[in-house]
């Protein structure tokens, strides 16, 4: 996939992957996010670049109304499949940086796996203009675990194959680097929980796909980056399945 595609047609190719093997979130993020916006059952949540709905699940599920803005179109439809069953759940095609919601909507604000794609400045400013006094923004990540031999291993072929997709390790950082220009001049608070995945080898092998800067099925070097792989779900597989590891990190606080 060639460096210079936009970030809003870069997941087309993998929304597939995305859907079947990303991780929800633990329902430890919807319980602290909801005390510290003190949601109750009119609030609203607007998920930015929700991408195919996994964050705007874990909401739904607990019976709040979310908003899901993603201005990739087979993203969107992704979501939108997963989450029809959901009468308080609402898709717009928009960005962070103009959301189409309207002044003071929002009572909480969240982001999943997507801040690296968000120009900071114009985001905070649309950030503050549909966020209702005392809103809370909040960017999640769910980040490998490399603490096993497994996921050491698993990381050795990430960092193989994203070498020419993303040299400088600028989409990988994900934009940690920027936060606190989003909040400044406001502190900001991080919370960790752990989450798993188990999976047999498609699901492996479909996971690390589902990353934007490795090779997928259409680009060169899929097949042995896949390869390597299979080896290492062969290494450390029981009973065919691996633990795929993470540790949930929410940055959480007031924009203003």
């Amino acid at each position: 996939m060639p460096r210079n595609q936009s970030s809003t047609a870069r997941f087309s190719s993998r929304a597939g992957n995305y859907a079947r093997f990303r991780p929800g979130y633990p329902n430890a993020v919807v319980e602290l996010l909801a005390r510290a916006s003190a949601l109750s059952s009119e609030s609203v949540i607007a998920d930015i670049g929700s991408g195919t709905g996994l964050l705007s699940a874990a909401f739904l599920e607990c019976g709040y109304a979310v908003v899901g803005v993603e201005p990739n179109r087979e993203m969107r439809k992704a979501g939108e499949s997963l989450l029809a069953k959901y009468p308080r759940f609402h898709s717009a095609d928009a960005k962070a940086e103009a959301t189409s919601l309207p002044d003071r909507s929002v009572d909480l604000i969240v982001a999943g796996q997507a801040f690296h794609w968000f120009n900071v400045p114009a985001t905070r400013c649309e950030w503050i203009r549909i966020s209702r006094p005392g809103g809370i923004a909040a960017l999640i990540w769910n980040e490998r675990h490399v603490e096993s031999p497994l996921m050491r291993a698993v990381e050795s072929v990430v960092d193989k194959y994203a070498a020419s997709m993303d040299p400088d390790g600028a989409i990988r950082e994900g934009g940690r680097s920027r936060i606190q220009a989003l909040f400044d001049p406001r502190p900001f608070r991080l919370d960790e929980f752990p989450n798993v995945q188990h999976f047999g080898l498609e699901g492996l092998v479909g996971r690390i796909a589902s990353c934007s800067y490795v090779p997928d099925e259409d680009t060169p070097g899929y097949a042995e980056m896949a390869d390597e792989l299979a080896r290492i779900f062969e290494s450390f597989e029981r009973d065919g399945s691996i633990p795929f590891e993470y540790i949930t990190k929410v940055y959480w606080g007031a924009l203003v």
